[in-house]
């Protein structure tokens, strides 16, 4: 069996990895609600050492950074007011670096991420995306991006979700389910960097 035409390559879009001094990190729910309890997933732990070594290398590189939060409520695993659904502390804001507060997956969805973006001058570039969970806020988020005519790519290993029972009642792998999530995003909304280092290795050296 081979692989299928994917949409990017009919469409003619570009399928090259953007330059992190050129794009706009967005860490999307690196909350501690998914590393314990109900929502832990599976390989949180190094997806989120993996999200640290990026937004360093975004610093570094002088790009603009902004954090997402998701917003559940008081009592809630998302509760933002709470340590459980605060942002893990390894990949933390620092004065100057945006938050917004989200209550839907796609993060453009009734928040002011777009004018946040506009602020930056950021409007309709490229975006780089980690973050929790893959399936979930991280491929809706690259989809509205997409929509919106910015150029998003996701760090593959700065993502992760976990095993979920599908409609026949079969459970789906978590690996599978992030295979394909990502592949979903790869198809038509965005680029996909498998690695840090991948990105890394684009940053100019001075």
């Amino acid at each position: 069996m081979t692989a299928s035409t994917t949409l990017r390559d009919l469409s003619g879009l570009p399928q090259g990895l953007p330059r992190l001094s050129e794009s706009v990190l967005l860490l999307i729910d690196f909350q501690n609600t998914y590393r314990t309890g109900v929502m832990e997933l599976d390989g949180a732990e190094e997806a989120l050492a993996a999200g640290a070594r990026l937004l360093a290398a975004a610093r570094a590189a002088g790009a603009p950074v902004v954090h997402v939060m998701n917003d559940g409520g008081e009592g809630t695993p998302y509760d933002i007011r709470a340590e459980i659904g605060a942002i893990s502390a390894e990949v933390a804001p620092v004065e100057g670096e945006k938050v917004v507060v989200k209550g839907f997956p796609n993060a453009f969805h009734a928040t002011d991420l777009k004018e946040v973006l506009k602020g930056l001058g950021a409007e309709g570039g490229s975006l780089v995306i980690a973050g929790f969970m893959t399936h979930m806020c991280v491929l809706f988020t690259a989809q509205g991006a997409f929509n919106l005519g910015y150029r998003p790519t996701v760090v593959a290993e700065a993502t992760a979700t976990r095993s979920l029972r599908a409609p026949d009642g079969n459970v789906v792998p978590s690996e599978a389910l992030q295979a394909a999530s990502l592949t979903t995003v790869s198809d038509l909304f965005g680029t996909v960097a498998r690695t840090v280092d991948e990105l890394v290795a684009l940053v100019p050296t001075p």
